[in-house]
């Protein structure tokens, strides 16, 4: 199977509204994804181990929005780049709700079934909600940052290629009563101590990021852009060690403006 006759079969599975018989074949792409015998080349191949790492649901959701993202497909003529965008998000966000809801994933008013099955929220930021589950911590990871599922989802991928320790696995999707996507990821629960600025910075400097701006702790290297790498986001263990816990981590293109060189691929290839 080619990159065409690939996306091809995505498209199809869509469009006959995710049959037991599309719904196997996507389980299928994910775990030859899993495997590495499905390459995307969106990432690198350690940055798709970190895809796998989230499992098989995020990995579909990633394919499903790839196939929603690709360039021109379905581009409307007269509108701004950002309105394109905003229309992306949407089919991308619409196709994950109806594959989620076929296979059982999907929490409709996530933001009012979070607490009642999960208790304490501990903490609130500008795109995720945090929940204590013990051993874990349960995110509702909303597009604030990012309009498009499909950058949120990489947010997710990147994260656990190069933070590991803290990997998030996706549990689901959701939207809140106000119609807003959400992402649920579970993530070990790391108890640590504050890290200062300085500290952060020869961390990510020894991880070969430069620091791009200190006002709102931005790294970037050629491949990768990071940000809101504060005391907050990153803690230190007892032992010393440092762990990143949340930041905003993308594929570092041209557009971002970070001295990036990377693009935004939807090619796929068979080993």
């Amino acid at each position: 199977m080619n990159n065409k006759d690939f996306w091809e079969s995505i498209h199809t599975i869509i469009a006959e509204g995710f049959t037991p018989e599309g719904l196997q074949k996507l389980d299928y792409y994910a775990e030859q994804f899993i495997n590495g015998r499905l390459v995307y080349q969106r990432f690198s191949p350690f940055e798709q181990h970190g895809c796998s790492a989230g499992g098989a649901t995020h990995v579909i959701a990633s394919l499903l929005a790839g196939a929603e993202s690709q360039a021109d497909r379905k581009a409307a003529q007269g509108i701004s780049d950002f309105q394109r965008e905003v229309e992306q998000g949407a089919q991308q966000a619409s196709c994950i709700e109806r594959w989620a809801k076929a296979v059982g994933c999907w929490t409709d008013r996530i933001d009012e079934s979070l607490p009642r099955l999960l208790g304490e929220q501990i903490a609130e930021g500008g795109e995720a909600v945090v929940f204590d589950h013990g051993a874990t911590l349960v995110k509702s990871i909303g597009l604030d940052y990012f309009i498009q599922p499909i950058l949120a989802l990489d947010r997710v991928t990147l994260h656990n290629a190069y933070f590991p320790e803290t990997a998030l696995t996706t549990l689901g999707y959701g939207r809140t009563a106000d119609g807003d996507f959400k992402i649920v990821v579970e993530q070990p629960f790391i108890e640590g101590s504050h890290v200062s600025d300085e500290e952060i910075a020869d961390f990510m400097q020894k991880m070969g990021f430069e620091l791009r701006n200190a006002r709102n702790w931005t790294y970037a290297t050629p491949d990768i852009y990071l940000s809101d790498m504060h005391d907050e986001n990153v803690i230190k263990s007892a032992s010393g060690t440092i762990f990143v816990v949340d930041c905003d981590i993308r594929i570092n293109t041209p557009e971002l403006r970070q001295g990036g060189r990377r693009t935004l691929s939807t090619i796929v290839e068979f080993i």
